[in-house]
């Protein structure tokens, strides 16, 4: 994973995107539907129809990247609104990056009391 900058917020965009865009269609979604400016720094998350690949839209300081990630079995796990953006933690990003449930973690032991 490449590191992010303190500060940058991770965006991931609800309901579903032609993932036939590229920069200028994916920035144009964030800055029309959004109402966000896309070289902001923060990163854009976008899912395509059948759920298996996202694409990553973040600016650095040098210009505009695009990721694209495609699970080989599975589905990224996304929110059920159809419409706006929810704000994402890196861990809850990384999750989603890995397939992994990023809206219900739970531990899977829990530490003992202070005595």
């Amino acid at each position: 994973m490449i590191e992010l900058p303190k500060g940058t917020r991770v965006w991931l965009v609800a309901g579903v995107t032609d993932m036939r865009r590229g920069f200028d269609g994916l920035s144009a979604q964030v800055a029309g539907t959004l109402r966000k400016e896309p070289l902001s720094g923060h990163v854009f998350i976008f899912r395509g129809r059948r759920g298996d690949i996202v694409k990553l839209l973040w600016a650095d300081s040098d210009g505009l990247c695009l990721f694209t990630k495609r699970l080989e079995r599975g589905r990224f796990i996304w929110t059920l609104a159809d419409s706006g953006a929810l704000s994402l933690t890196r861990a809850q990003l990384s999750m989603l990056l890995e397939g992994i449930d990023w809206r219900r973690v739970e531990r899977t032991w829990e530490p003992d009391p202070a005595a």
